[in-house]
């Protein structure tokens, strides 16, 4: 396997974080090689926040290149637009402003649908991402997080 690049984005209190830590526990329990990094400087004042995950057979660099990333995730979708030069040529982005968040019961989960979405995209198996959702997400909040995710899955084939 290649190596896969995702870049999340968005700003503070969006879940962008928890999102990359969850695709990046994803992967490291399907067994591969993971790499993340993260940016978040003023991000407790809603600035902007990014992460990069790769993952694959053998990973040297968490840093995704510009113009490779196969996903691109937003939480915001001004965000996206300020990081869409990661996105690979035919690389999905995927933000909540497509319809998804009218979805999702609960606000602070919407990054875990994105996640949902994401999932459908990526050779990644789906109980690795529910293992993932389960260690990564506060505690408390499993049954919402996963609730969400699913919502993610649904709708990204056509069934929400």
């Amino acid at each position: 396997m290649g190596t896969v690049g995702v870049v999340f984005c968005g700003v503070g209190g969006h879940g962008v974080l928890t999102a990359a830590e969850v695709l990046a526990a994803a992967a490291l329990g399907a067994g591969l090689d993971v790499k993340k990094s993260e940016v978040h400087g003023m991000a407790q004042r809603g600035g902007s926040v990014t992460s990069h995950v790769r993952f694959g057979g053998a990973v040297r660099s968490p840093l995704v290149p510009l113009g490779t990333a196969a996903a691109l995730v937003g939480t915001v979708e001004s965000e996206a637009v300020r990081y869409r030069p990661y996105l690979a040529e035919g690389g999905l982005v995927i933000t909540p402003e497509d319809g998804l968040r009218k979805l999702v019961a609960n606000r602070r989960v919407v990054n875990t649908a994105l996640l949902g979405v994401l999932s459908t995209h990526l050779d990644v198996p789906e109980d690795a991402w529910l293992a993932a959702i389960r260690l990564c997400v506060p505690r408390g909040t499993e049954d919402m997080n996963i609730e969400a995710f699913e919502t993610g899955r649904r709708w990204a084939r056509g069934d929400a």
